[in-house]
């Protein structure tokens, strides 16, 4: 079993749109808009599994402390490119490219940001 789709909040999702076109564009991803109010993003040809909405119980939206979504990209220059995207699109810098630790050099390579919202992201490779 495997997870289908994630759904996460916005304020205005056509407002939210450029921040996930950009980010999720620099890995490769397309959207889909399957739904009015919604709008769905996942590997080009690929299924959609990142849902971007409304609250359905119409309260406003809210990141959750210690919830993350990660992304994995192919290389480094997909993790520096998502990461600079999710800036230049009104993100928020939780830790840019490197290795973790920051001593190693080789293993997870990584990125960490937050949506304008607040939801936190992480692209990452691993060697």
């Amino acid at each position: 079993m495997s997870i289908g789709y994630v759904t996460l909040g916005a304020h205005d999702v056509e407002a939210a749109l450029p921040f996930f076109d950009a980010t999720l564009g620099a890995l490769g991803w397309a959207r889909s808009e399957p739904f009015p109010g919604w709008a769905f993003y996942g590997p080009k040809d690929g299924e959609p599994c990142v849902g971007i909405c409304r609250p359905h119980d119409g309260e406003a939206p809210r990141a959750g402390n210690g919830i993350m979504v990660a992304f994995k990209a192919e290389d480094q220059d997909q993790v520096k490119a998502a990461h600079a995207a999710a800036l230049a699109a009104g993100g928020s810098d939780e830790g840019g490219p490197g290795f973790r630790p920051p001593e190693a050099t080789s293993g997870f390579y990584a990125a960490y940001f937050r949506d304008p919202v607040g939801n936190k992201f992480c692209v990452f490779l691993t060697s």
